[in-house]
């Protein structure tokens, strides 16, 4: 399969960056999105809500239904899928996209955030899962997919700001297990995380402004490798931790400036990649030492 034309994906937190980012790759295609997302009215940093994104998606070729949703609710997570099927009468592929973070250590981290990482992040994730579960079953070449890390337990990735390793960790785990669980129902469970810092508005506020921007891969990269994972098959590939570009390079993709915001500066490499994760050729020298935070 090379197409998402008439599938059906359900994207969590898909009202900006990197889920509107996958969303309208799918609508190039002419892909249905269900865009599930709290943005309903303008945030005070960050551009755009569930409606300019469906005005997006439509603009690009795909079918959107913009749906106010707090992943935090089971009621919110299953009336959201419940009209989703109404819609459009199935559901595809599962992008569990919606993440909080809070880079700050244990003395710093108050549990108001501790509680929302992990009910975003980590529950979040396994309800949204567990509401299109049912409804995936049913469909051809069904995949679930979370923007989450490699589950690489290095006690840098816990030193800094255990509170959001934990939590970000949780999102994996699902990977883990439910690969595991649904393997006999052929849904596909994957994990897709970025080498580098990705150029996103939520980037630009909480780490760093136009300079962090400038240093940072574009939404593209993501979205690309989103769209190779949905058009492989389910039954085939599923239970992967996967680093983007090195995916995109055994898939054929040899041109990885495409994705760079600055050409000129080094990109700054994101948390959690692996030492054992190899980038493909020519990439190591275009990213910076040291790692975000």
């Amino acid at each position: 399969m090379t197409t998402l034309k008439g599938k059906t994906l359900f994207i969590t937190g898909a009202s900006r960056g990197i889920g509107l980012a996958i969303a309208k790759r799918a609508a190039r295609d002419g892909a249905n999105i269900a865009i599930a997302a709290k943005s309903a009215e303008p945030h005070k940093h960050l551009p755009g809500t569930i409606y300019t994104a469906a005005e997006e998606v439509e603009a690009a070729g795909g079918k959107a239904l913009p749906l106010v949703c707090d992943i935090r609710f089971e009621d919110q997570v299953q009336a959201a899928v419940d009209a989703t099927i109404d819609k459009f009468g199935g559901i595809d592929i599962c992008v569990n996209n919606a993440s909080a973070i809070s880079l700050t250590g244990t003395e710093a981290t108050a549990m108001k955030r501790w509680d929302l990482m992990h009910q975003i992040n980590a529950r979040g994730t396994f309800l949204t899962s567990k509401a299109c579960i049912p409804h995936l079953k049913k469909a051809e070449n069904p995949h679930v997919l979370m923007l989450s890390p490699p589950l690489d337990m290095s006690p840098k990735w816990f030193g800094g700001h255990v509170a959001y390793t934990m939590a970000k960790f949780g999102m994996s785990m699902c990977v883990l297990g439910m690969a595991e669980e649904f393997k006999n129902d052929s849904i596909a469970f994957n994990a897709l995380w970025p080498r580098t810092a990705i150029a996103t508005a939520a980037v630009k506020f909480a780490l760093g402004g136009e300079a962090m921007m400038e240093i940072s891969r574009t939404v593209d990269i993501l979205s690309d490798a989103a769209h190779m994972i949905f058009t492989k098959s389910s039954k085939e590939f599923t239970g992967n931790f996967i680093i983007d570009d090195t995916f995109l390079f055994e898939n054929g993709v040899t041109d990885f400036e495409q994705y760079r915001v600055d050409p000129t500066k080094k990109l700054a490499p994101d948390f959690f990649v692996p030492d054992s994760s190899v980038p493909p050729p020519g990439v190591a020298e275009t990213i910076a030492a040291g790692m975000l935070g």
